[in-house]
């Protein structure tokens, strides 16, 4: 519980009045702790892309210390074209028959924690991009956790809070869930970049998202 009504002020470009008025209308998750408010990181992570709210440049510093190089972790991954289904299940299995499976993983165990995951809450962040994940990281060895981007063949709903159907899946593999966290976070405030999501809706091939994905990560770290 290390945050607190100051960050998530900042983290949301709200004043602190109107995020006590959303812990009185119980709108946002908190804690009570000797009569302080207190904030979970992870829920505060999955409450922001559940509703898509505006993230600040300070998400990444607030959200996890680790920074993880999301670049590497795609080229573990990959970028899958073509991915073929009707419906999110359909599309998951089609997915994960493309992508790199960690050794110590089943293609059915993923499926499984993945749908787990989206009946939990949908994994839709809007703009035609969701980001499947297990609820809980289950790759054993860090050296195998990836992130796999998936261009469907057909956009598909689910269940985003802006009505508009997905297009891209950046599938989720982590170990840790600091680097979970990090990782989660870091798409999520990528997605927001009109450059990126053009770069996505069109398909492009992986050496033009990854020069992109590479180039912002090191904006992002010049700004720290």
């Amino acid at each position: 519980m290390d945050l607190r009504i100051k960050d998530i002020s900042e983290l949301l470009k709200v004043d602190e009045k109107t995020i006590h008025q959303w812990i009185k209308e119980k709108k946002i998750p908190c804690y009570k702790i000797n009569h302080q408010y207190r904030f979970n990181k992870t829920e505060i992570n999955e409450w922001i892309l559940s509703r898509k709210t505006e993230f600040s440049s300070s998400l990444i510093n607030l959200i996890a210390s680790d920074i993880y190089d999301l670049s590497s972790l795609i080229e573990k991954g990959g970028i899958a074209a073509d991915v073929r289904g009707k419906n999110r299940e359909e599309v998951f299995k089609d997915a994960l028959s493309k992508i790199f499976i960690p050794p110590d993983l089943s293609r059915e165990e993923i499926f499984n924690a993945l749908l787990s995951r989206e009946e939990l809450m949908p994994t839709a962040i809007g703009n035609g991009i969701a980001i499947p994940h297990p609820r809980n990281p289950i790759v054993t060895n860090p050296m195998n956790a990836n992130v796999s981007i998936c261009y469907l063949h057909n956009s598909i709903d689910f269940e985003a809070l802006d009505n508009k159907p997905v297009h891209t899946l950046f599938i989720l593999l982590t170990a840790t869930p600091k680097m979970h966290l990090n990782v989660l976070s870091k798409i999520s405030y990528l997605c927001q970049d009109k450059n990126l999501l053009e770069l996505l809706s069109s398909k492009s091939k992986k050496e033009t998202v990854m020069n992109f994905i590479k180039q912002k990560e090191s904006d992002m770290l010049n700004k720290k």
